[in-house]
């Protein structure tokens, strides 16, 4: 069977009978052109099906219709709702999205956002806990706007949509202080020391100055492990910022005949699937993950149309699902 040939923007010109200069301009909306032409063109395009290739649109243009994703990790269920958001809010205003993994280190991090300027992106939105000085300074230095989605800007220098990390954190260690002293409460952080990891830190001894820290990895076993130290340490809640990580800890908890919530809760801060499907479910701070994306694809779309951002620090309100890892 012949397979069947794409039409292009020659096919369109030739069915119409004007120039491919015409045909471009209707396409970009770029210049003059009669309302009589333009109607034919559009309709040509609509019964042959074109389809402009958005790189060929850029040439003209100036602009590819594309932006980039750069995200830490494809397993992450947080980031994952996040790129929903944004990528709802994308299609909207007709962008597609080229996606780049990071794998939280500088040097993919420095080649995630090169392969996406290589791609000639109008815009990048970036998600990570924790951007490398390398990466800020690439980001700074480049002519490409960027906004930062669920992710603090150490620096304040790019647009960003979060939750009031400071008050939330602040909120859930007020909540298990109903019914442990300070001492017997822990934050379970990740081993970084970057912006966000200070705003959760911060929010936390703001409610218990006399609270513990800890710190894994965003890992189930990470957790797991964790959880031994915890319990010898006299540990009777914690709150986590990370819920694979708070999956491992209920896990060692509860294999070591340890009854949760009467004598030991938890308290998890992303709020995703995993957190909903254990047994028992776990107690979250709730952040609009979805809305996060989309408002952050929002204000990309207006800094790539030159339009003005009133509050570049977009902070979106959270609140607390009680589920049953506390009382």
């Amino acid at each position: 069977m012949e397979e069947k040939k794409q039409p292009t923007i020659y096919d369109v010109a030739e069915k119409v009978g004007v120039s491919l200069a015409t045909v471009s301009r209707v396409i970009n909306n770029n210049g003059k052109v009669k309302e009589s032409t333009r109607a034919k063109v559009l309709q040509a395009i609509k019964e042959l099906d074109y389809r402009p290739n958005a790189m060929a649109k850029g040439l003209a243009s100036s602009k590819t219709t594309m932006v980039g994703m750069i995200v830490p990790d494809l397993t992450n269920l947080y980031y994952a709702e996040l790129a929903q958001g944004i990528d709802a809010v994308a299609k909207i205003y007709n962008y597609s999205v080229s996606l780049a993994v990071s794998d939280g280190n500088a040097k993919a991090e420095r080649e995630a956002f090169d392969t996406l300027r290589s791609k000639q992106v109008d815009g990048v939105i970036y998600m990570g806990s924790n951007p490398s000085d390398e990466i800020m300074q690439l980001m700074v230095s480049s002519s490409v706007p960027v906004v930062f989605a669920g992710s603090v800007d150490p620096e304040g220098k790019f647009p960003s949509v979060n939750i009031d990390y400071i008050q939330a954190f602040s909120e859930a260690a007020g909540k298990l202080k109903e019914n442990f002293e300070d001492s017997k409460i822990a934050l379970v952080e990740d081993p970084d020391n970057s912006k966000l990891s200070q705003l959760r830190r911060q929010g936390f001894f703001k409610a218990l100055p006399n609270g513990k820290t800890y710190q894994a990895e965003d890992e189930y076993q990470m957790g797991y492990n964790l959880g031994r130290r915890l319990l010898s340490d006299g540990i009777k809640a914690v709150i986590v910022a990370e819920d694979a990580t708070a999956v491992g800890i209920l896990n060692y908890v509860r294999d070591n005949h340890v009854e949760v919530p009467e004598d030991f809760q938890i308290i998890s801060t992303s709020d995703t699937k995993l957190v909903k499907m254990t047994r028992p479910s776990i107690s979250s701070v709730t952040q609009p993950k979805f809305d996060i994306g989309a408002v952050a694809m929002r204000l990309l779309t207006k800094l790539m149309s030159n339009q003005e951002v009133s509050d570049p620090a977009v902070i979106l309100p959270h609140e607390f699902v009680l589920r049953e890892t506390t009382k």
